[in-house]
């Protein structure tokens, strides 16, 4: 994340009193920058959340959520920083955010799109996706037959950066059915990540068909993609239950460094699911090891994620990395 998006989140995830007189010890310049990343917010991740927020967590005690960006959101605390000085902010904020690729689309309900898409050649998918919020994206992406969803996901795996010659192309085609859009720059789009990202918030059952289709043809690709999906942090998530499920396939070594790299949160959930002697003996261990490499703590931080994900296949454990709770039937 870039800084100027951090501090975007940041000050989202402000009360809007609080928000405002931290926009107003910024210059004009910083006011527009901050500005235009509150306005182009749609989504922020938990984890994305909480690594931008982290150092100001004690300031801040009270933040249980992102309250959301937008472009009202931008122009609410633009106006009540800069006051009768908004307006030429205010136009380059709006100039800007018009300007983001396939901007008009964000406006429009994703079952729209995908009758618009659904007959789309696959890459064209493929660019449209990488430009949508990763719910957007996997809305679309789950009401696509099976075939195309696997063409259109490896096209997104493999995407680099787009001209924007074929992205004026693309947009021109979408223009004459939906709406106007504005010309664009170079930019990189797709990527593994957006994979990943659109898979999270995909039901399970896309997900799943999706990664075993495609572990057929690209068995690496779905392995980067699967670590991307899930990550040491979000074991924080789980429930006791699973939490007793990994502790006792994990070694309280391999807890020891990868706890040194872990939230409070998460380390006091580790804890609290142990007995008091072995919390003890392994804060004992952590305390020993003393200051260790980044590089360390994050290797064994990976292997017990992909620890958690062999019990997933063997289905002792089931994830669900959006923390939310399925409802259940009798």
């Amino acid at each position: 994340m870039t800084n100027i998006y951090k501090a975007a989140i940041l000050i989202s995830s402000l009360p809007e009193e609080e928000a405002v007189e931290v926009m107003g010890r910024l210059d004009p310049r910083q006011v527009e920058s901050v500005s235009i990343e509150i306005a182009r917010l749609k989504s922020v991740s938990s984890d994305e959340q909480e690594s931008a927020i982290r150092q100001f967590a004690e300031s801040n005690p009270s933040s249980t959520g992102f309250e959301g960006g937008g472009l009202d959101r931008a122009r609410a605390l633009v106006q009540r920083a800069l006051g009768k000085n908004a307006t030429g902010t205010l136009d380059n904020i709006r100039q800007s955010i018009e300007a983001v690729p396939f901007a008009f689309l964000r406006q429009v309900d994703s079952q729209n799109i995908l009758t618009y898409l659904i007959d789309e050649h696959p890459q064209t998918i493929a660019l449209i996706l990488s430009h949508l919020p990763p719910v957007a994206s996997a809305e679309i992406l789950a009401g696509l037959p099976p075939e195309q969803q696997l063409m259109v996901v490896q096209r997104i795996a493999a995407m680099g950066q787009t001209s924007p010659e074929i992205i004026e192309e693309v947009e021109k085609g979408l223009e004459k059915r939906m709406s106007s859009v504005m010309s664009q720059s170079f930019e990189n789009a797709g990527g593994v990540g957006a994979v990943a990202e659109m898979l999270n918030v995909s039901d399970r059952a896309t997900e799943r068909a999706l990664l075993e289709n495609l572990a057929q043809k690209d068995p690496e690709m779905v392995e980067e993609i699967r670590r991307l999906m899930f990550v040491f942090e979000d074991i924080g998530k789980f429930n006791d239950k699973d939490i007793q499920t990994v502790l006792k396939n994990v070694e309280n070594t391999q807890w020891a460094l990868a706890l040194k790299g872990a939230s409070p949160d998460l380390k006091e959930k580790i804890f609290s699911n142990m007995s008091q002697r072995a919390g003890d003996m392994l804060k004992e261990e952590m305390e020993f090891m003393g200051a260790v490499k980044l590089s360390a703590v994050e290797s064994k931080q990976q292997e017990i994620v992909d620890i958690v994900r062999r019990l997933e296949d063997t289905g002792e454990l089931e994830l669900n990395t959006s923390g939310e709770e399925e409802e259940l039937v009798q």
